[in-house]
């Protein structure tokens, strides 16, 4: 289930990424809230996916609709248009999920990959590449936070750290390659989690009794809620740290983020071994 709509400038390398390392077996349904897109309906066409398009902007809503559409849909990857995944995405984050709940003292709440720029994921990866300092010495401590006063939420020049800008960390394809080669290897996030990638089970929708759509647009409501089901349910959020997924940016990240986006292809296309 990809969200899309508001981003076309991303779509190009986004769903040739999402073609390539999409597995066979997997139904693909492009989800549009608020707007019907010609484009995206031609993108899923050509790929033999689905395109989901409701009239109401409602985020909740349009997810709601879409995993009804899917009954026998057991696991469910939700991904938003600004996310650029990497080979074998969706193998480890099933692999983990199945793996922690089988064999750790955790229940698992939904999965997500680690993503650089996020809040608590940033901080584990800026760890795996021995990078603390550093970001410590150009930016300020770290801080498993995700609230718009951190740097990695609001500040540009974070962002494109993240996105490879000094030589400081690879481009996500060798990234991810670096983590996948490593032991196996999750932590449990213990902050609100950026939901830009994630995994979860049928059963946890329906036990929250779906996304609640009486909100105005509920742009980011369904973070908030399924964060706070797992808190108040005991069920974890765990992050995979065998496989890892570029974000572009946060809101106040986006505008300049979207001229690096188009000035730096390359850190963003598909990168061969």
């Amino acid at each position: 289930m990809v969200l899309a709509g508001y981003k076309e400038f991303t779509w190009d390398i986004v769903f040739e990424r999402l073609n390539k390392f999409s597995n066979e077996d997997m139904d693909i349904c492009i989800v549009s809230s608020g707007l019907y897109d010609e484009r995206l309906s031609e993108i899923a066409k050509i790929n033999n996916w689905s395109y989901v398009s409701i009239k109401r902007n409602s985020v909740p809503l349009a997810q709601n609709t879409t995993i009804r559409l899917f009954p026998d849909a057991e696991y469910i990857y939700k991904i938003d248009e600004d996310i650029f995944i990497t080979e074998n995405f969706f193998d480890t984050l099933k692999n983990t999920y199945e793996e922690v709940q089988e064999n750790s003292e955790y229940n698992v709440g939904f999965v997500a990959p680690i993503i650089p720029i996020n809040g608590y994921a940033h901080i584990r990866l800026l760890e795996k590449l021995n990078l603390i300092d550093c970001y410590e010495e150009k930016f300020e401590k770290v801080k498993y936070d995700a609230e718009l006063e951190r740097m990695i939420v609001s500040n540009t020049d974070v962002s494109k750290f993240m996105w490879g800008e000094g030589g400081f960390i690879p481009h996500i394809d060798d990234l991810n390659r670096f983590l996948q080669e490593s032991d196996f290897s999750f932590s449990a996030a213990s902050v609100k989690f950026s939901i830009g990638a994630i995994l979860y089970n049928r059963k946890l929708w329906e036990d929250m009794l779906y996304f609640n759509v009486d909100i105005t647009n509920g742009l980011g409501a369904d973070e908030r809620e399924i964060c706070s089901y797992c808190l108040i349910k005991s069920k974890s959020i765990i992050v995979s740290e065998n496989t890892c997924v570029g974000h572009l940016s946060f809101g106040p990240q986006n505008k300049e983020m979207e001229k690096y986006f188009k000035e730096n292809q390359n850190r963003f296309k598909i990168k061969d071994p």
